[in-house]
């Protein structure tokens, strides 16, 4: 595709991908009770940081990767990786939710058996980004949209969370099927190799510990309040992220998907100045929509999300403040990605942890509020570090980080 078309396919596709998120969520919460709601919210968490753990470990290599049958070869080898990893996952996971009991552990078990269906379409479409066909990946995210949406809205109130994880899991299935055929057509005799996704020093292996201290550390740390405190945590944390959905998933798919598009972009200088574009698009962004739903009444909001929406409500001022600088944040990982992706695990961690601290602080201060202030505090501070390293490495190193950059493209699988 030309540069333009592939843009707005890509765009298209993330938004896609963001409202079918956000629906998601909005479609359980109507659906169900706040208890209800609180244990969806905990299992689809769960599957929130597996589907960045297998993004980290395949998805982002892959896009890294150039060259026509190469990445032909890529894109075969990690789906078929991503297929095997989720079924073997899965059925771990499902397996030991049925030696507990309760209503959290039975959608466990949903969410175990729907594991393949769910990330191996993700995994699709990463391929997809590689081979520079956004547009199919949209094609299939409509499909899985459609579906969803006809899925979960022939769910009565009161379903079980077992059962919503179920029928939102398989409405995948025909998003997966298409995907798979269009992936075919356009790897007919590529070669599949899963042998470089278990050998130690993959590039995978790398992401998978930066998204485990960037994304999941505060993810599960939420979930450990929610265990130790009050469930109603995670549900009003949830409840507030899933208002900034779109946003969220937006933020991920810079990072995973971003590499293709902006390799199209002229020099080093260039690509670094259109990342910081973006930041500042996504920032002005993330700043309008909180203010919006800000000024959102009562009555709508508890029509987005029932009886959640009073205590996610309250949450809008931080959380919104949060997602604008993890806009700047996000957009700063994905230029020293680019530059040179090796240098971004040091930041992951140190700025990780401090927000785990910040997040449980603030609780500890001042209860749920606080803990949304401490999660943004923690999203200051690591944009703030980003882009200071982008800086240095532009100053120190000059063209001389093209050719690190470069190697480490050709050293992914």
């Amino acid at each position: 595709m030309r540069a333009r078309g592939a843009v707005v396919s890509s765009v298209a596709d993330q938004g896609v991908a963001a409202l079918t998120n956000i629906l998601v969520l909005v479609a359980a919460a109507r659906l169900s009770t706040v208890a209800g709601f609180a244990r969806f919210s905990a299992v689809y968490l769960v599957f929130t940081v597996l589907l960045g753990v297998f993004g980290a470990y395949t998805g982002q290599p892959l896009v890294l990767t150039r060259g026509g049958e190469a990445a032909r070869d890529a894109c075969r080898s990690a789906v078929a990786f991503a297929l095997l990893a989720a079924a073997v996952l899965g059925a771990v996971l499902a397996g030991g939710a049925l030696l507990v009991p309760g209503d959290t552990a039975r959608a466990l078990v949903a969410l175990g058996l729907v594991l393949p269906v769910v990330l191996g379409q993700d995994a699709m479409r990463y391929a997809f980004s590689t081979l520079r066909l956004p547009h199919l990946a949209l094609a299939a995210d409509l499909l899985r949209l459609a579906c969803v949406l006809g899925a979960l809205g022939a769910q009565s109130h009161g379903a079980g969370a077992g059962r919503l994880v179920a029928v939102w899991g398989l409405s995948a299935l025909p998003a997966l099927l298409l995907s798979a055929v269009l992936l075919r057509s356009r790897t007919a005799g590529a070669r599949t190799d899963v042998r470089p996704y278990l050998r130690r020093g993959h590039l995978g292996q790398r992401f998978v510990v930066e998204f485990g201290v960037g994304n999941a550390t505060s993810q599960l740390s939420v979930l450990g309040l929610g265990t130790a405190g009050s469930p109603l945590v995670v549900g009003a944390l949830r409840g507030a992220t899933t208002l900034f959905g779109p946003l969220n998933v937006l933020f991920t798919s810079a990072t995973s998907f971003g590499p293709p598009l902006l390799s199209r972009v002229g020099d080093e200088r260039r690509r670094i100045r259109a990342t910081a574009a973006l930041a500042g698009v996504l920032a002005t962004t993330a700043a309008l929509w909180a203010t919006a739903l800000a000024l959102l009444p009562d009555k709508a909001g508890a029509q987005l999300l029932g009886d959640t929406w009073s205590s996610a409500a309250a949450l809008l001022p931080a959380t919104g403040s949060q997602y604008a600088a993890m806009a700047v944040g996000t957009c700063g990982l994905l230029a020293l990605r680019m530059l040179d992706p090796r240098t971004t695990l040091s930041i992951q961690v140190v700025f990780s942890l401090a927000a785990v601290v910040f997040l449980i602080a603030g609780y500890a201060a001042a209860g749920i509020t606080g803990a949304a202030w401490g999660l943004c505090l923690g999203s200051v501070c690591k944009a703030v570090a980003t882009w200071t390293r982008v800086a240095r490495l532009r100053r120190a190193d000059g063209a001389g980080t093209g050719a690190v950059s470069a190697t480490a493209v050709r050293s992914a699988p």
